[in-house]
């Protein structure tokens, strides 16, 4: 059974480092989300601090109460 997950591949971009603390139940599920993708895919695992920003991402695009107020407080030479 294929599970259809909101994360595919992690995609290889330059980074902004950042240092953050998260409850042990996040990394855990961060860490199981991972070997999920590896069952999926049968693809290397990633490191689950590797899955943050493409979780984030994905959040603030299908927020759409977060797009609308982005989009209206935008001026008009902003992309």
């Amino acid at each position: 059974m294929t599970t259809k997950l909101k994360l595919s591949a992690i995609p290889d971009d330059k980074p902004v480092k950042l240092s953050v603390e998260l409850p042990a139940e996040v990394h855990r599920d961060l860490v199981a989300y991972a070997d999920v993708m590896v069952r999926d895919s049968g693809a290397a695992a990633p490191e689950p601090a590797r899955l943050i920003a493409p979780m984030l991402q994905r959040f603030m695009a299908t927020d759409r109460a977060f797009a609308r107020l982005r989009k209206s407080s935008r001026t008009p030479h902003q992309t």
